[in-house]
């Protein structure tokens, strides 16, 4: 394997594993709060990525799509983990709080990225003061920092992504759960039976580029928002 591949995945590889499993552990903990205990019991409420990794949809798709996606015009990054169990029978208000147990995983999404951003910025100013043991520019650029800043723009972008993507409105995404509880009960049970086929038809958006086309534009727009309130330019 060529030196800048290995290079693209010791970047990717914490911040695409935290991001997917800090996602699942959301869920488990928010529907804890709404009352109901599976998760927490199974335990799933975990910052263990262990406990949430899936081998398939972790490890070797994220890594196919991050190698194949540019070349196929595709989204570049997919993934999941091991679905965290909720039982909505506890829950008081089962639609409304199944969706506020959707919105906890891209919620927590974004206060990663915001995170990884701040971290970033932490780099950039460290460097400037030494705090780093960044070395005189005519020596080059530090290797610790370098690797740091481009792992924190990693967690940005990934997590920004997994963000966007979840909040689509396609079953079994989150943001059909949180479009459900807009919807009349009727049209909402026929709504979610398109979960049956959701996986499907995201992998074939996903690699006929119409994944990449929805999700892209909504990405950009908010990665660049994330550049200039922490001034990453």
């Amino acid at each position: 394997m060529e030196a800048n591949w290995l290079q693209i995945i010791a970047v990717y590889t914490l911040p695409v594993v935290l991001a997917i499993t800090v996602h699942e552990a959301a869920h488990g903990w928010m529907a804890q709060r709404l009352g109901d205990p599976t998760a927490h019991y199974q335990g799933r409420i975990s910052l263990n990525p262990v406990r949430h990794i899936d081998p398939v949809g972790t490890l070797l798709v994220p890594g196919l799509t991050l190698v194949l996606g540019g070349a196929m015009g595709a989204f570049a990054l997919f993934g999941w983990a091991k679905p965290v169990p909720v039982d909505p029978r506890y829950f008081r208000h089962p639609t409304r709080d199944m969706a506020w147990v959707a919105a906890a995983g891209p919620g927590v999404n974004l206060l990663m990225a915001l995170a990884w951003a701040l971290l970033a910025k932490l780099v950039v100013l460290s460097v400037g003061s030494g705090l780093l043991g960044a070395v005189p520019e005519s020596q080059g650029v530090d290797p610790l920092a370098d690797f740091v800043a481009r792992m924190a723009v990693a967690g940005v972008v990934v997590n920004i992504a997994l963000m966007v993507l979840n909040l689509l409105p396609l079953p079994p995404l989150d943001g059909s759960r949180v479009v459900s509880a807009f919807l009349p009960p009727a049209i909402g049970w026929r709504y979610a039976q398109l979960e049956r086929y959701g996986l499907w038809i995201l992998l074939l958006l996903l690699f006929t580029g119409a994944l990449g086309s929805v999700v892209r534009p909504v990405t950009s727009w908010l990665l660049q928002a994330i550049v200039k309130v922490f001034g990453l330019q």
